[in-house]
């Protein structure tokens, strides 16, 4: 018995730390990328088409289960927002929707035995179905009027880019992170 509940403990840290890895790496490679787009003159549009924040995110579900996963997607936007102000306040709420999904369902895919670049595209599609379900909600429901029909449909498509850099790049890094599961159980 204490044999198993030690286990559990060392899991539920390693948890704990892969989530809080996957929030420092998901407040900082937004900002690299930020001040890449200043530097070659692109500004933010840098970080709104490659995603940064997502791969982060992703790999914590993946690797640290639901709970990891939806605390780095939940906690990331919210912590770069009061640090520097990006995500913006307007669109805080609908990033805090997209990535807490992908956490979860990244999480919850992790131990089916689907295939990874299925799971990660099963993933995506709910994330993005969340973001402009929400998106749609705020314009029709709340009245927003700053947003419209059209906004959900951009959210979709302005990170298409960030998209297939997570199809080159998640599969790979699962593959080699794959090993730290042991510390998981």
């Amino acid at each position: 018995m204490q044999n198993t509940l030690s286990i559990g403990k060392k899991g539920i840290l390693a948890k704990a730390i892969t989530a809080c890895i996957a929030i420092a790496a998901a407040v900082l490679l937004p900002q690299i990328f930020h001040g890449i787009g200043v530097l070659s003159g692109t500004g933010a549009a840098v970080g709104s088409t490659l995603l940064p924040m997502h791969i982060p995110v992703l790999l914590a579900g993946f690797l640290g289960g639901p709970l990891a996963g939806i605390a780095a997607g939940v906690f990331s936007p919210m912590i770069s927002s009061a640090i520097s102000g990006m995500p913006a306040a307007a669109l805080l709420p609908f990033m805090i929707l997209e990535l807490g999904t992908y956490g979860l369902v990244s999480g919850m895919l992790s131990k089916s035995r689907m295939n990874g670049f299925l799971a990660l595209i099963l993933t995506q599609i709910a994330g993005r179905m969340v973001r402009a379900a929400a998106v749609l909600g705020a314009v029709y429901l709340l009245g927003n009027e700053q947003l419209t029909g059209a906004s959900a449909y951009a959210f979709i498509t302005a990170g298409l880019f960030g998209i297939l850099l997570q199809w080159a790049v998640i599969p790979m890094l699962r593959t080699r992170l794959e090993g730290l599961k042991k510390f998981y159980d």
